[in-house]
């Protein structure tokens, strides 16, 4: 039975967002069919001639009949929707009036006389190719668009600004500093006119209307004004699609992005900026402006950094987290925070558990979903064997990005293993090509809550389990280490610290996301681990990486509850606690102490990290309602 409460949210939101899309994220929060009603195997792929035996998978939370769940068109493999495309809210304004009908007149863009809006897959791909926005990938499971996105391969954090409104919600709360930088509203508004005024020279542009955040409590509207076909494609593989042009209806965006990234900001010194690229957001004006990069990232991460903003501001509070998450077959939810090259991807993707989503979340009164509606995965060094989901989306529909390419028989192929542009390649797609994604994208609250950390010094244990308040402060540290060769200038292992596994997107203070984690954790019993994929046995260079057969045998035990069934030691420097054992994984490893030649050097080891982490956490001491200092290393 559906709850009245929720009923009044389908209500609000029904003519908000449109009846199908409210009525979906309804749904799925409220569907109990049995597993097995949801598991069917289907034919052929109909990806580049490859066969395969697909497990659709559908994991339910609630009470609903099996006939009433429905999903986005936009979020149905391919070979179970006949047209390409999937969802349909494709148009195409012409003439004099044409920006007033697609909604950016008001914006002050009234020059183009052809808008293309939320156009098609194949729409999108016929435009890339006609403007020679880039080439065509000849991947192994089909031809995908690829983009070179020039000097950008990623993001430009010090070219990142909020406008500081004096006075305003988010001069009072917005966390200024390096991550925040504020300009001013003067600065702003010649930008926003500079930018508008380039779209009015303009025939033609690209706008998308779409949907950040799969709970419709919460979920924001976000409007893209682009120049480029490939701009629109992004964005469309990467938020949240409308399934028909009618659930656009009303539309009025929660927040714009004009991205005028060919432009850049020639008056850069006087504006007080650091160069002429300029990324900035004003959230009063409910309007960001972009210049000077083409990288596909800024569009992405900049809402998620909105979302974390608006997110707990919200009545009650709603924690937003840059995490991955999955569910199992009986509704057990898990969340996977990790900085890059964690395994936070691979982790996630697991053949027993349905994917809800690889990089950004958010946790409710409800549980946990999803803000996107695809995936943007790293492709150096991409293989079937070692990332195969990753893998096998690279097809029709998605985008690969900077991603080198080589001749094969008059075929350009991509090649991950050339890095001659960029570590940084990237591949976006929507999340229907992972075979075993979950399509409500919503789920119930989680069991368990994952820190995964690659420890190059050797120090960390492959598992250990915190305490609530532990779990704050390892949350806050957001520990992991670089070793040689991950970046330009590293030639020994350097710890790395980033608050709350994603420091650079936190818009307010760190403690007020560990405080809303810790209230979670405390409302819903979930349990908090330290999961580490790095090193063994000594630091890196001497000892070796734990297998991916350790890592996910660790992951697994948390996952299924034998974990539980062990006896417990207690660290005596960083004062988790140890796992004497877990099935199919050598006792052995479970405390790196003992698998150092000489424990005396693994001491000297956990004693200097054990440093690294308290002179990082002394700019928290203090700050937030707790000071969690207290539940990190001591010596």
């Amino acid at each position: 039975m559906i709850a009245a409460t929720s009923s009044r949210i389908f209500l609000r939101t029904a003519t908000g967002i449109g009846g199908k899309v409210a009525l979906k994220a309804l749904v799925a929060r409220g569907s109990s069919v049995p597993f097995a009603a949801y598991s069917s195997l289907t034919g052929s792929s109909a990806v580049a001639g490859k066969k395969s035996t697909k497990t659709k998978v559908f994991y339910p939370t609630n009470h609903v009949k099996l006939n009433q769940q429905v999903a986005y068109k936009s979020a149905l493999p391919i070979e179970e929707d006949p047209i390409r495309g999937g969802y349909d809210s494709s148009a195409v304004y012409s003439g004099s009036d044409a920006c007033d009908k697609a909604g950016i007149s008001s914006l002050g863009i009234n020059g183009p006389t052809t808008i293309y809006k939320n156009q098609t897959f194949e729409e999108l791909f016929q435009h890339e190719v006609k403007n020679n926005e880039g080439k065509i990938a000849s991947a192994e499971y089909g031809d995908t668009f690829t983009v070179d996105t020039g000097k950008f391969t990623g993001r430009s954090p010090s070219d990142k600004w909020l406008v500081k409104n004096i006075g305003s919600e988010s001069d009072a709360n917005v966390d200024w500093g390096k991550v925040n930088q504020p300009t001013s509203p003067e600065v702003f508004d010649e930008l926003y006119e500079k930018a508008v005024n380039y779209f009015n020279t303009k025939e033609k542009c690209y706008v998308f209307d779409g949907f950040c955040g799969a709970n419709p409590k919460s979920q924001r509207k976000i409007r893209f004004v682009h120049e480029m076909a490939w701009q629109q494609h992004f964005v469309t593989n990467m938020f949240i699609r409308a399934d028909h042009e009618s659930d656009l209806d009303g539309f009025e965006p929660d927040f714009t992005v004009i991205n005028a990234c060919s432009q850049v900001d020639e008056d850069w010194e006087k504006h007080g900026l650091n160069s002429e690229v300029a990324v900035v957001f004003n959230v009063e004006k409910k309007t960001a402006v972009i210049f000077g990069t083409w990288y596909g990232g800024e569009n992405k991460k900049g809402i998620f950094s909105l979302m974390n903003y608006w997110l707990p501001m919200e009545d009650p509070p709603q924690f937003p987290m840059h995490c991955s998450a999955n569910v199992g077959k009986d509704g057990d939810s898990a969340v996977f925070f990790g900085l890059s090259g964690t395994g936070k991807t691979t982790l996630s993707a697991d053949p027993h558990r349905a994917l809800i989503g690889d990089d950004e979340h958010g946790w409710d009164e409800e549980g946990i979903f999803n803000f996107e509606g695809g995936c943007y995965a790293k492709t150096i060094n991409l293989s079937e064997k070692t990332e195969p989901d990753i893998y096998r989306a690279i097809h029709k529909d998605a985008m690969l990005e900077n991603v080198a390419l080589k001749d094969q028989g008059g075929k350009l192929v991509p090649d991950y293993f050339d890095t001659t542009k960029t570590e940084n390649g990237r591949v976006s797609y929507p999340i229907f090509h992972i075979d075993n994604y979950h399509e409500p994208q919503m789920a119930g609250h989680p069991n368990n809550i994952i820190f995964l950390s690659c420890d190059a010094f050797g120090v960390l244990p492959p598992i250990a389990k915190l305490t609530p308040e532990q779990a704050m402060y390892h949350f806050i540290s957001g520990y992991t280490a670089k070793v040689a060769g991950t970046e330009r200038g590293i030639t020994e292992p350097a710890a790395t610290f980033s608050a709350c596994f994603g420091a650079a997107f936190l818009s307010l203070h760190p403690t007020r996301y560990a405080e809303l984690l810790k209230e979670k954790l405390e409302k819903h019993d979930a349990q908090a681990w330290i999961v580490n994929s790095g090193w063994s046995g000594g630091p890196y260079g001497v000892g070796e990486r734990m297998s991916i057969s350790t890592t996910r045998g660790c992951v697994n035990a948390i996952l299924d509850g034998t974990v539980k069934d062990t006896t417990w030691e207690k660290d005596p420097v960083f004062g988790w606690e140890l796992p004497a054992s877990i099935p199919d994984i050598d006792a052995s490893v479970l405390s790196p102490r003992n698998t150092w030649p000489d424990p005396k050097e693994y001491d000297e080891a956990e004693k200097k990290l054990a440093e690294m982490y308290m002179k990082n956490f002394e700019k928290y001491a203090g700050k937030g309602d707790v000071d969690y200092t207290q539940y990190g290393p001591q010596i």
